[in-house]
């Protein structure tokens, strides 16, 4: 029998460097790829639009107000991997602070999002959602620029895929990833100051 799903079982699984997606029998499947994709926190690349529209301030900012909300919109797709064991294993880890959500809200109404794992100094990107033009994109902006400010060294993404490319992700061999991670996991850093104190954020500048 499959252990349990939980959060104990995640953290363990994250500093092996395996994450987890959810079958459409219930079942978990595990995956280390070879080459695996991060986004170097030193190469991140923002095109000009989208910089400026970080700028106009379109969208309110939101960290950790609905990680839930976030994980479900991800998860609203014809084909997903985000299954309910999946939720309530991340959900049950959000409550814990150890993973998080950065959220675009317009109108009062959550648009975007994206959400992962922190631990040490790495971060690993798990998904993210879009229901208004460039939503899921100024999150993922402000992400980086969180990370960058908190010293994280590491932002794993997982795959490549043409959209992560644009924004300057790269591939690397398996075991250039764990050391990688394994240099990350040994710092100290936190995503939010004190746990249970998200909420909405505003900045005038994001570092290019």
């Amino acid at each position: 029998m499959a252990e349990p799903l939980t959060p104990e079982l995640l953290v363990r699984a994250y500093e092996q460097g395996f994450f987890p997606m959810g079958e459409e029998d219930g079942s978990i499947a595990w995956y280390w790829p070879d080459p695996r994709t991060i986004i170097p926190l030193d190469r991140f690349h923002v095109s000009k639009r989208l910089a400026q529209t970080v700028r106009q301030g379109r969208f309110e900012i939101g960290i950790d107000c609905d990680f839930e909300g976030v994980m479900r919109a991800c998860a609203d797709r014809e084909e997903t991997w985000i299954t309910d064991p999946i939720v309530a294993a991340y959900t049950a880890l959000h409550r814990q602070g150890l993973a998080h959500s950065i959220e675009a809200y317009h109108a009062g109404k959550l648009v975007g999002g994206i959400y992962g794992v922190s631990l040490g100094g790495a971060f690993m990107g798990e998904s993210m959602f879009s229901r208004v033009t460039d939503a899921s994109k100024v999150c993922l902006v402000y992400l980086v620029d969180r990370l960058r400010a908190r010293d994280y060294s590491l932002f794993d993404v997982q795959f490549l895929t043409p959209h992560l490319k644009r924004f300057g992700a790269v591939e690397i061999p398996r075991k250039d990833y764990m050391q990688r991670l394994g240099r990350a996991l040994r710092k100290e850093r936190r995503f939010v100051d004190e746990w249970g104190k998200g909420g909405l954020v505003k900045k005038e500048r994001i570092k290019d």
